[in-house]
């Protein structure tokens, strides 16, 4: 018995890219338009409810392509509200998404990626090292399949992976969540972070307009090597020189991630140095509590450590605000997303 074809997602895919499917499937050109309201706007999940295409056409479509859309395969609900979900990944490793509502605003928190290849020791997607890249649509079902997808304000590639080594995804990714023809958010809606891979960043910042995180947790740059392996390939100082030659004074918002540790980067002396290597840039510090992981010999900071940093900066200049931990009870908080390894088939 022939086995099932393979038919390729339609979400995911860039005006342009239906453009080419509508091509081969024996559609007009303005089918494309069609079909992307189809998926962004109407958000169906079949073919078949593409009614204003032809009967004909729709049957050309599904013998090549499917919709793509995947709900979760588990869901993990915090006492704080916040829902961590489960999703089909890459390489036998399943990846996550973290739905975080507050007030008035609802920010999904997207993978990129099934594990990761940066190595940083803090972080337990890293530990699991590196599965795949995830495709747009993989990326793009993270919005549209939670189950209260139309209430997000807000996206932040901080998930799994990192962003910026999956560029031939974020790009088109981005550009269906802000397009006229896809989703049509602004992009202030939507934050990338990132660890500051030069090259990638450079091609962030000409090509799109969304908001930009950077990964730094230490200003010293041996200090950052060890926990931070890229410091090496992407110095920090060379990422803020990239950084100083674009405008964040308006709509683009920059900031740095930095979390703090018991006795590694907590004192006075971390902070004036972070003070001195931002000094200029229109950017913010997100100081962000450390949740433990196995066999970390790292260790959070109480409270008021916390504060003491925060208004050191402050006082330099430095805009420091610290940031909510949300999520931590079922492993969903910052640092904590590590997936799930599938069972092997016999």
């Amino acid at each position: 018995m022939q086995k099932d074809k393979v038919c390729t997602p339609l979400i995911g895919m860039t005006l342009e890219q239906l453009r080419v499917v509508a091509s081969e499937c024996g559609l007009p050109s303005f089918a494309a338009k069609q079909i992307a309201r189809w998926l962004y706007v109407k958000r169906v999940t079949d073919i078949d409810a593409m009614t204003d295409l032809s009967l004909r056409g729709r049957e050309s479509l599904k013998s090549c392509y499917i919709v793509g859309r995947e709900a979760p395969k588990a869901e993990a609900a915090s006492a704080d509200g916040t829902v961590k979900y489960l999703f089909e990944g890459m390489g036998g490793r399943d990846i996550e998404a973290v739905f975080i509502p507050d007030r008035d605003r609802a920010t999904l928190c997207v993978s990129s990626q099934a594990g990761c290849r940066m190595g940083c020791t803090f972080c337990m997607t890293g530990r699991q090292g590196f599965h795949g890249s995830l495709p747009a649509s993989a990326i793009i079902n993270q919005v549209l399949s939670i189950p209260r997808s139309e209430d997000l304000t807000n996206i932040v590639f901080m998930g799994m992976g990192e962003p910026l080594d999956n560029m031939e995804a974020l790009l088109p990714a981005i550009e269906v969540l802000t397009a006229p023809w896809g989703l049509a958010w602004s992009p202030k809606r939507i934050t990338v972070s990132s660890i500051g891979h030069l090259k990638h960043l450079r091609e962030l910042l000409d090509r799109t307009k969304v908001h930009v995180a950077i990964s730094l947790h230490s200003p010293f740059a041996s200090e950052r090597e060890g926990l931070m392996p890229v410091e090496k390939a992407f110095p920090m100082r060379d990422v803020v020189a990239l950084l100083r030659q674009y405008d964040f004074s308006h709509q683009r918002r920059l900031s740095f991630e930095y979390i703090i540790w018991r006795g590694v980067n907590d004192d006075i002396r971390h902070a004036d140095a972070l003070a001195r290597l931002l000094r200029g840039l229109d950017c913010r510090v997100n100081l962000i509590r450390f949740h433990a992981i196995p066999d970390s010999p790292l260790h959070p900071v109480p409270e008021h450590s916390m504060i003491a940093f925060r208004d050191r900066l402050n006082e330099a200049g430095i805009t420091a605000t610290i940031r909510a931990s949300r999520g931590e009870d079922i492993q969903a908080a910052c640092g904590m997303l590590a997936g799930k390894a599938r069972p092997q088939a016999e």
